[in-house]
């Protein structure tokens, strides 16, 4: 189920999704200081192609709630808004709710991304 879902998931919004994500690292990586942070969305834009059979483990520390909070302010909030407007739009049909769910995963994930590591189920 987890590959005909990853493929289905990529043709109805996981594509647009991941390059949010693409853009948002490519944004980040222009500054040095940025470098850390546009790694982690490289990171995270492999999760937004394909997510099923992933899950998302949270943690972190001190430096991860301050990199959290830069983040929200720059990047966050359009990625979390879009994720989150298309788990409403897939939800508001029967056969979408599974990749509605991914989207509110991914969504989560774009409001607090540091801390996060992603494991295979």
């Amino acid at each position: 189920m987890s590959c005909l879902g990853n493929i289905i998931w990529f043709f109805c919004g996981g594509f647009w999704q991941g390059m949010g994500w693409l853009f948002s690292g490519i944004i980040w990586c222009i500054t040095i200081i940025g470098l850390p942070i546009g790694k982690q969305c490289f990171k995270f834009a492999s999760l937004a192609f394909v997510p099923f059979d992933k899950e998302i483990v949270y943690g972190g520390g001190a430096i991860s709630t301050l990199a959290n909070i830069v983040w929200l302010v720059f990047s966050g909030i359009p990625l979390a808004i879009s994720a989150a407007l298309n788990g409403i739009f897939l939800y508001c049909t029967i056969i979408g709710i599974p990749f509605g769910k991914q989207c509110f995963k991914i969504t989560k994930l774009a409001l607090s991304p540091f801390g996060a590591t992603i494991r295979e189920k």
